[in-house]
């Protein structure tokens, strides 16, 4: 009998883009804040974009939401100008600005209930704050609550009518490692329903834990994009130890940039495996003792940190 065939399964359809910004500028007066971007984000997708303050983040994000208009190119949500069209985009778009200006005199229920009147859909008030664990603080004043508080407040409001895209600008800003851990968790369950995520953190392990693609920003420019792995593939690795003084250097791989020759050795490498299997295989010929070896990867770290201090690292 001739076995039977096994067909290859037929691969998931790639969704499209529910974010696409192309060569977006924005100006101030002569002041171009924003000089070519371009991004696409689909559902289920966490974009982050990162760079030191200045770099254009809010700029972009403001003609994201709706808020200013593009000075040059073109950025489209759900398909519509979200300026122009912003009846059809409202609807489904999420907002978290890094300053909401809440009124101070109403309390956290009120204000949830003032905000779910503008809405056409809006989760219910109490699964609202139970969602950003608000519950005990209903009744309390906005101007009362902690600095932690007010921006889980802001969450709240941003995810009050179930955006199938959440735009997020700083959303951890004054927040304890904890409560930053279960916003975390809050976002990537909605990224898991479906829903396309774009937002701004100078919080590097919030990116590393959150986004699938990160964007770094400088000048108004994208330098560097790709996933947490490719960026900081863009950078060496680095080995480091101490020898004992007299020991003679060990013979240096031709891929190595030697940052510092000693006492404490430190190498940069962007072959790590190979370079660090040499190392110990020449110390374990001469019986040299290698203090402290330490290798370590590249980083997304390095990587902003490179960009930040003007690196071209496209």
């Amino acid at each position: 009998m001739h076995p039977t065939p096994t067909l290859a399964p037929v691969p998931a359809p790639v969704a499209a883009p529910v974010v696409e910004v192309t060569d977006l500028r924005r100006r101030y007066g002569s002041f171009e804040a924003v000089r070519g971007i371009s991004f696409e984000v689909r559902p289920g997708e966490v974009l982050a974009l990162l760079g030191v303050n200045g770099a254009g983040k809010t700029s972009a994000l403001e003609v994201l939401e709706g808020l200013a208009p593009a000075s040059g190119g073109s950025v489209r949500v759900l398909g519509a100008d979200p300026r122009r069209e912003r009846a059809a985009v409202r609807p489904h778009l999420g907002v978290l600005l890094q300053a909401s200006g809440l009124p101070g005199d109403l309390t956290v229920a009120e204000t949830v209930r003032t905000w779910a009147g503008t809405l056409t859909a809006p989760r219910p008030v109490a699964d609202a704050l139970a969602q950003v664990d608000l519950t005990g603080r209903a009744d309390v004043r906005v101007r009362s609550l902690s600095g932690g508080e007010r921006r889980r407040l802001d969450l709240a409001l941003a995810l009050l009518g179930r955006p199938r895209v959440l735009v997020l600008d700083e959303p951890t800003t004054g927040l304890d490692p904890e409560s930053r851990r279960a916003v975390w968790r809050l976002v990537r369950g909605l990224v898991d329903d479906g829903a396309a995520v774009v937002l701004t953190t100078h919080h590097l392990e919030e990116a590393e834990q959150l986004a699938d693609r990160i964007a770094i920003m400088r000048a108004g420019t994208v330098v560097v994009a790709g996933t947490r792995e490719e960026i900081a593939e863009t950078q060496p690795a680095t080995i480091s130890f101490r020898l004992d003084p007299g020991t003679p250097q060990p013979p240096v791989p031709a891929t190595v940039e030697v940052a510092a020759p000693g006492p404490r050795v430190e190498w940069h490498t962007r072959d790590l495996q190979p370079v660090l299997a040499e190392l110990l295989a020449w110390a374990a010929r001469t019986g040299v003792q290698l203090h402290g070896l330490q290798a370590r990867a590249a980083s997304l770290e390095q990587a902003f940190l490179a960009v930040a201090d003007g690196a071209d690292l496209g």
